[in-house]
């Protein structure tokens, strides 16, 4: 073995090895792709057909439906975030409403964003209601979550124990039902549109890490080519 070929075993042993780790990268995220596209597919076919009675421990990406009553003036708001209104921008947040079920304990329902003023003031549906929506799991505060207020029902982490509680309710379904529908007549509360979609962003890395490979593969070719040149 020449000289110039032996300067080039450890160049060749590490390119292939990153080749290796690179392509299976690309490969994972390929895969990655495949399911995510059948999870979109599958909360597609959710979204147009109609919703399910609500089932025990609900699967994610689902559209169910829960019948029962609405608490009048019983509620907490969820969050902060400024939107357009007739009069201009405005803060508000989501109205947390209580829904009385015969098979099960309360559920606490998402039920739209209404400003912060109007809270109050958002009427609710008398008798018995059947509301659409999926399910959301409960979240968990981190470092940088402001803190809630449940003397004043304001909440900026959506755990449905805590805002059960602050309600006085003694127990509570472990999550909370986000409402769908159009926007009512009077405006507020607006209830979500469609039901959450993750984001589909594996073809782009897998393009990355693939992209990453071919440009490892052309600087370890004209290494070669420097280093074998007479």
């Amino acid at each position: 073995m020449t000289g110039r070929l032996r300067r080039l075993l450890l160049p060749g042993a590490m390119t292939a090895c990153m080749l290796v780790l690179l392509c299976a990268l690309g490969s994972w995220q390929v895969h990655r792709l495949a399911w995510k596209t059948a999870l979109l597919a599958d909360i597609a076919r959710a979204e147009a057909n109609p919703a399910v009675p609500l089932p025990a421990a609900p699967p994610p990406f689902i559209k169910v439906r829960v019948t029962g009553t609405l608490r009048p003036n019983l509620f907490a708001l969820y969050g902060a975030e400024v939107r357009d209104t007739p009069t201009g921008p405005g803060m508000g947040g989501r109205l947390i409403a209580v829904l009385d079920r015969t098979d099960g304990p309360p559920l606490l329902v998402d039920r739209g964003w209404v400003p912060t003023t109007r809270a109050a003031s958002v009427a609710t549906p008398a008798g018995m209601v059947t509301i659409e929506g999926y399910i959301r799991e409960p979240d968990h505060a981190g470092l940088f979550t402001v803190h809630d207020d449940p003397v004043a029902r304001r909440f900026f982490t959506l755990d449905p124990a805590a805002i059960g509680a602050a309600l006085g309710l003694e127990r509570t379904a472990p999550f909370l039902l986000v409402a769908l529908g159009p926007r009512p007549p009077e405006l507020f509360p607006e209830p979500a549109h469609a039901l959450p979609r993750p984001p589909n962003d594996h073809l782009g890395y897998a393009m990355t890490w693939y992209g990453l490979a071919l440009v490892l593969l052309a600087v370890f070719l004209l290494y070669c080519r420097k280093a074998l040149r007479p």
